[in-house]
């Protein structure tokens, strides 16, 4: 916003240096003052005659004084200058790198040196969120990437097949309607995760009281015929975990991690197991399940946008690779946290924390 142009903080600070430093010597001067007026009489008598001392002290010590007063009003502004700028210097460089960041800049640091005090605290905070701001900048061009990359093959898959179908007037429509239909189911349920995952990082949603093990039934129940069909065992227990949350959002966060656990698991004999638990202060929901032996590298990186995970991909299932990035990212606007860890019997653990809604209130 435009700003009329005002006096600058170093001037500022160096009248308020000056001014303090006139009124302490004025204060010192009056105290001497009163004290000499105190102790001198105002006339003595000698073989002269009578003499006014009090007189001839306000003769000099009136000029003395206003001497000194005039040496510290330009020993206060000079000095006061100069111990300005040198507090407001790392001032400068804050502002420096708050210049750069609006321009685009993210990359730069202000590390600024020396001991702990409010400019250093404000420096190390400022750091600190450029460092936020440029992963969560990096991330968000890479899932712009990856969102462009996978939107367009779908696109390009549907121009190709009505190229085809406009070139071959004589070719089976029938056949051509499903695999235009497969496509075009796939591009939708990728936009409907995308939405979803920015509606998410917004936060933009009302919060309800909820309880996580009534979600993790309905999710396990909605789900329940896809693990029958895949000959997959599914075990659900745990106590009441409330939260405070969106209800809509908190169930695309199970669904997707039960029909994770379901998917990515044995080819037969699976299990899948869905627990909740409350602790003093949070809740947690877990979801473990049977299959292929995963390293600590593989899971540390199938959390990010359209990561699969090698090797993990089923036939007919295989998802548009949002599923535990939507995950992330509703546990996050939750003001909670997400575990993943590898299971030593092959298959993986997935450990959502989220604050405890706290208790009703007596009335």
């Amino acid at each position: 916003m435009d700003r009329e142009p005002g006096v600058s903080v170093r001037l500022k600070l160096t009248l308020s240096y000056a001014g303090f430093l006139m009124l302490a010597g004025a204060v010192l001067l009056a105290a001497v003052w009163v004290f000499l007026l105190r102790y001198v009489p105002e006339t003595i008598y000698t073989p002269r005659g009578i003499q006014t001392l009090q007189a001839d002290l306000v003769r000099a010590f009136a000029p003395a004084a206003v001497a000194v007063l005039a040496f510290l009003l330009m020993f206060g502004l000079v000095g006061g200058w100069i111990l300005a700028g040198a507090m407001l210097a790392p001032l400068t460089r804050i502002t420096h790198a708050t210049r750069l960041a609006a321009n685009g800049s993210l990359s730069h640091r202000i590390m600024l040196e020396g001991r702990e005090d409010e400019f250093r605290e404000l420096a190390d905070a400022f750091d600190t969120m450029l460092t936020r701001l440029e992963a969560h900048v990096a991330e968000q061009q890479r899932f712009a990437a990856n969102a462009s990359h996978e939107l367009r093959t779908p696109l390009a898959i549907t121009q190709t097949l009505l190229d085809v179908a406009r070139n071959d007037l004589n070719r089976d429509t029938g056949e051509l309607v499903d695999r235009l239909h497969f496509v075009n189911t796939r591009a939708i349920e990728l936009t409907e995760a995308l939405l979803l995952l920015s509606r998410a990082d917004q936060r933009s949603f009302t919060r309800d009281h909820v309880d996580l093990s009534l979600i993790a039934e309905e999710a396990t129940e909605t789900l329940l015929p896809l693990a029958e069909k895949r000959g997959l065992t599914v075990e659900i227990s745990g106590d009441v975990a409330p939260t405070i949350g969106s209800h809509a959002l908190l169930l695309q966060m199970t669904t997707n991690l039960v029909h994770n656990a379901i998917v990515h698991n044995l080819a037969e004999q699976g299990t899948v197991w869905v627990t909740t638990s409350v602790h003093p202060r949070t809740v947690m929901l877990t979801v473990e399940n049977t299959g292929e032996a995963l390293s600590r590298q593989v899971v540390s990186t199938i959390v990010e946008p359209f990561q699969r995970g090698t090797g993990r991909i089923r036939d007919g299932h295989a998802g548009v690779g949002l599923g535990l990035a939507i995950v992330k990212s509703i546990t996050q606007a939750h003001d909670g946290t997400l575990t993943l860890t590898p299971r030593l019997a092959g298959g993986l653990r997935v450990t959502v924390q989220l604050p405890a809604a706290p208790p009703p209130t007596v009335r």
